[in-house]
Order: structure tokens, then sequence, then C-alpha cells
């Protein structure tokens, strides 16, 4: 595994980015998803949830292995169509009111139209609000501002704008020289890239796997309930391929894969996590295992819905999740460095 495929994951990962899919609004990303996963080869299809499932490889039977990313992301739904014109949202996931302030949103409307705006505090301007600074930042404070000549509710009902729609946020992608990937969304859109460099390799090297093989790119991760359905029949592990929490008290950075042993839902499998580890020692792999204070996963959502599999978490070092995050080309291809040793490839 080299970087070919590392840098092809991440910008397969800078393509998804600009399809917006606020979690409930993820249709045309799951599209895209199934495009990309057909033009590889691979049967595929579409669940009725709306996630993608797909058969990488291996026999028709035996000890199947599931691996699982996400491509819904945060976002807001207009809430309320304010007398002024503008829009109260509420969040869709775990979205911080405290670091949306003046970032660019689209709003998409059930007749199809997308208007674009600004996330403002109220009275926004610190020439004139003298409490600029002090005022607390939450969805009540702020304030969608459309880039339209509206100062009535009636006049933004006009561009059909209610009650419901999507509000999705610029994610502001950025590739640097030294090798960095920098934008909102980067969990977990960075990890479906990493699912599909994956698939390129295992077709250019007309790699033959022992075990069945599934992914299944999910669509309601951020609101805990992605991975409770579509498990194919005889799967018996489960692996998320999500983001590595980077911070004060963890070892991992971004440029490494991490392990997770345990999040606040709990430990995952002990027996998996040392088949992780192994196969990182394997290839090589730059990685860190980790406990994430403030995390939940797909698979733990498997385990909830009933389904008798063992669990495990990993991904790239990612930094200011859920917020304008970072990660590394370093820690993707430690990533896929990993999941080569784990399909012993």
């Amino acid at each position: 595994m080299n970087y070919e495929y590392a840098k092809y994951a991440t910008e397969k990962a800078k393509e998804l980015l600009s399809i917006d899919s606020p979690t409930g609004f993820t249709a045309r990303a799951a599209e895209w998803v199934l495009e990309e996963f057909t033009s590889l080869g691979l049967p595929a299809c579409q669940t009725v949830k709306g996630g993608v499932v797909a058969k990488l490889g291996g026999p028709e039977t035996g000890d199947g292995l599931m691996l699982m990313a996400h491509t819904d992301t945060l976002g807001g739904m207009v809430a309320e169509v304010k007398a002024n014109g503008r829009l109260r949202i509420v969040p869709l996931g775990g979205l911080s009111p405290q670091n949306i302030e003046t970032e660019c949103v689209r709003v998409y409307t059930r007749d199809g139209r997308v208007i674009e705006g600004t996330c403002q505090l109220i009275n926004a301007s610190t020439h004139v609000n003298g409490e600029f600074g002090s005022r607390p930042r939450n969805f009540d404070t702020l304030e969608i501002v459309l880039d339209e000549p509206v100062s009535t509710a009636e006049e933004t009902r006009g561009y059909g704008v209610e009650t419901g729609d999507i509000v999705a946020f610029e994610p502001r992608t950025r590739l640097t020289a030294s090798g960095y990937i920098k934008s909102r969304f980067l969990d977990d859109k960075l990890s479906v890239g990493i699912l599909l460099g994956l698939a390129k390799y295992i077709k250019d090297m007309d790699a033959v796997l022992s075990r069945p093989v599934y992914l299944h790119v999910t669509v309601y991760e951020e609101v805990g309930f992605g991975g409770s359905s579509s498990l194919p029949e005889g799967v018996t592990e489960a692996v998320s391929v999500d983001m590595g929490c980077v911070g004060e008290g963890l070892r991992c950075t971004e440029r490494q894969v991490s392990i997770c042993a345990k999040d606040s839902g709990g430990p995952y499998s002990y027996q998996l996590t040392g088949k992780l580890i192994a196969a990182a020692k394997k290839e090589g792999a730059d990685y860190a295992v980790d406990i994430y204070p403030h995390y939940g996963s797909d698979v733990e959502t498997t385990l909830k819905a009933g389904y008798d599999i063992r669990h495990g978490l990993i991904g790239p070092g990612v930094y200011a999740s859920h917020g304008y995050e970072r990660s590394h080309l370093d820690g993707v291809c430690n990533t896929l460095k990993l999941l080569k040793g784990l399909l012993e490839i």
C-alpha cells in the first residue's frame, strides 16, 4: 500500500465533501457513493434507509467482515421563518453553535431551490451592538441571513423557504502542499474516501480475499442509528472506519491511524481490537490506541440492534472534530495499511 492510494482516497473525499449531505438529506451523496462503488466493479445496492452496501470480495460464505463509514454530516434545519425574514435553525446531529458563526450556508427548499446565506449573531455589526463580545452563542442568538432582498417572513416564504428545510454549511475543503486536508465533515467523508481507496487497491492488485468482506456507507450515524440495519448474513465482525480523535490526553496525531479501545458507549471487542493492533504492526502502520471520552459509532448501534458480532473502531487522526477539522495524508495512508493487514492481502 503506497501513497498513490492515500492521494486517491483524499481526492475522492474532496469530491464527496462538495456534495451537501446533512443527516436526513443524503440522497445525492449516497447516489455518488453507489456510482463510485459500481465504477470499481463492486456489486452494490442502496438500502431502503438510504445507505449503500457493497460486496468488496471474498467467498460466498464464511465468517464475514463489514467495514462501515458514513456520509451523513452535521447540519441544520429551519425551525422558524422569523418576522424579519431571517431563519432560526435547530441542529442536525451534534452541531455546535460556538463554531458556526459567520459560516456560509445553503438552504435547500422543498421545491428544489437552493438559497445562499450566512450564519450570524443577531445584530452582528460590532459598530452597532455594544454587547457583541458578551452575547452567548446558541441557536436562539444565531440566525441565518439569506442572500436575498428579504425583510419579512412573507418575502422569505416567497423564495420557497419554510420550516423543515435543510441548512447545509460550507465545508471549506483545502488540501495543503504539506499534505494536510482541512474541511468540515472529514467526519466521515474522509473515511468513505478511504474505503474507495481500499477498493481501488484490491481491484488494481487483483487481490483475492479469504473471507466475505462488505462495505456499508451509512446515512444516519450523526443521530445514532446508522449501523442498526443491513448487515449481510454471515457477518461476524464489523469495524467502523470513522475519525480518530486527536486532543489532550490522547496519543493519536493527525498523521497516524487511531484504534479505539473504548468510547462513551463502552469497550470495543477485546479480540477484534487485538486483531486491529496486530494488522497495524504487520503492515508497519503508524498507529495509536486511545480511549475516546465523548464518542459513539455505527458498530455500537449494530450491537444495540441485536446483531451477534464482534465490533471495532479505527480511523485517521482528525483534530477539531465536529468543527473545522484537519487530518493528513499520512493518517489516510496508515489507515489503508491497517485495513490491508486486516484483510490479509
